[in-house]
């Protein structure tokens, strides 16, 4: 009698078929994610030049400060864009006074960092000598009459009447912190006339 016939090798070979698929798919896998990554990533980042000093000294911060006196209804010191024209600072400083000159200034001027601007009151020249510095703007407390008083934020007649009658009765303001001994006169009127004045 013959002998059986040897076993097909087959299912040795399909093992051997699967482990390789296996291995080529792991592959395959291995590069579609990282070409994936790959394409995935930002670009790199542009290098930006560093400014130089002159941009710098330019003002490149985009504010400028100016210092706003005279017949505007709150003088004082003010941080604008760097852009800004002169009708902005009077606007910053809540406006004009009734006695402001307006023929007397540009407001369309572009302002420069660092400046000071005085909005003069109408007659302003015809003043007498002393009630205003000759180049500062400032009202001066000891010389002033009635008329440059009156050019300061909220001194009316009546106000601007005390405050002569004070100096007057008692000699020359020594400071400006002595309109607070002037009836009517407190620490929130005073702080509003404060930059637009001097002794």
């Amino acid at each position: 009698m013959p002998d059986p016939p040897a076993a097909s090798p087959r299912p040795r070979v399909l093992r051997l078929s699967v482990g390789a698929a296996i291995v080529v798919a792991l592959v395959v896998l291995s590069v579609a994610v990282g070409l994936g990554l790959m394409r995935g990533q930002a670009p790199p980042t542009e290098s930006v030049p560093l400014a130089t000093d002159a941009a710098i000294d330019a003002g490149s911060s985009g504010e400028l400060y100016v210092h706003v006196l005279g017949a505007v209804e709150v003088p004082g010191l003010y941080v604008l864009d760097v852009d800004s024209r002169l009708v902005d600072a009077i606007a910053a400083a809540g406006g004009t006074t009734d006695a402001a000159d307006l023929a007397a200034v540009n407001l369309a001027r572009v302002l420069s960092d660092g400046e000071q601007i005085v909005v003069p009151a109408i007659g302003a020249t015809g003043a007498e000598p002393g009630a205003t510095g000759p180049d500062d703007g400032l009202v001066d407390l000891n010389a002033a009459d009635q008329a440059a008083l009156e050019t300061l934020p909220r001194i009316g007649p009546a106000l601007a009447e005390r405050i002569i009658a004070w100096r007057e009765d008692n000699g020359r303001f020594q400071s400006v912190d002595d309109l607070l001994a002037v009836p009517g006169i407190g620490e929130k009127l005073l702080a509003g006339i404060r930059d637009g004045v001097r002794v």
